[in-house]
């Protein structure tokens, strides 16, 4: 059992939980929303949550390959309990991801009624095992992070779920959500993490490319 003697400061992770609570949190209502046979907005609403779910899977993949097995080699049987349950949560939100994976395309074809009332019920089952996954994580497993895991493995892990951000506008759209969810002084944070290129980007178009993108997924 090995324990970090460096910082970790694992602020970030909090707020990103935060922005896929909101998101998948509405996701039922964005689905019901959407009237028997309108194609055009299932089109809008379907895209946004493949978005998010790919998000989620890449967040999730990273935690399975670079954070469980190091935990596990670090902590004691106690705690190595408190992993494996993360794992088993993973395993649980992952079901319910690829059952709404297997919805999304037919319902996106069509907007057919049935098919969206069984797929806003998978996203309702979804977020209820997240929200649980995403509060024991806050709660039993960062704090581990922070004893036993260097910055430099941390640091990993976050740019290992970061390789799943897409290029281009969608970037925009993965930071603006994250600065929406973050307090004045994380939003600070989070934009110094970026290059000055990036910042200027941001303030020049990628805000406004996320206002547009909320109010179209939003139906505003």
């Amino acid at each position: 059992m090995s324990q970090n003697t460096d910082t970790v400061d694992t602020w970030e992770m909090g707020v990103i939980h935060r922005v896929f609570r909101r998101e998948f949190g509405r996701a039922p209502e964005l689905i019901r929303k959407v009237a028997d046979g309108d194609t055009a907005r299932s089109e809008i609403v379907a895209e946004h949550l493949a978005f998010l779910s790919d998000g989620l899977h890449h967040h999730h993949t990273a935690e399975d390959e670079m954070l469980w097995p190091v935990l596990l080699e670090r902590v004691g049987e106690l705690d190595g309990e408190l992993v494996r349950r993360m794992e088993t949560q993973h395993e649980t939100v992952a079901a319910l991801v690829a059952r709404a994976g297997e919805l999304l395309p037919s319902w996106r074809a069509t907007a057919d009624a049935a098919t969206g009332e069984e797929l806003a019920n998978t996203y309702e089952k979804m977020a209820v095992a997240l929200n649980e996954h995403l509060r024991d994580e806050e709660v039993e497993i960062l704090p581990l992070c922070e004893q036993y895991l260097t910055p430099a493995e941390w640091r990993a892990v976050g740019e290992r779920g970061q390789e799943g951000i897409p290029k281009g506008a969608k970037a925009f759209v993965s930071l603006g959500a994250i600065l929406e969810e973050a307090t004045p002084q994380e939003r600070t944070r989070f934009l110094a993490m970026l290059p000055l290129p990036a910042r200027v980007l941001w303030r020049v178009v990628g805000k406004g490319i996320y206002q547009r993108e909320v109010a179209r997924v939003l139906g505003a």
